[in-house]
């Protein structure tokens, strides 16, 4: 997927990927990683929300 600005004097973009960060982009071409496998839990108990807060912000 390609993403190009339309007005980036005016509204400028950033683009960030596995922690680098890139200022004042003009395109931007997004790709996806097939080659990696992810197993991802669920918890009845818990909605995602909250395990995102939790993780983030260990009380």
């Amino acid at each position: 997927m390609t993403i190009t600005i339309l007005e980036g004097d005016k509204r400028p973009v950033a683009a960030v990927a596995n922690h680098v960060e890139v200022r004042h982009v003009r395109e931007v071409e997004i790709a996806q990683d097939q080659s990696k496998a992810v197993r991802i839990l669920f918890d009845p108990g818990h909605s995602l929300a909250e395990r995102v807060l939790r993780e983030q912000f260990r009380f």
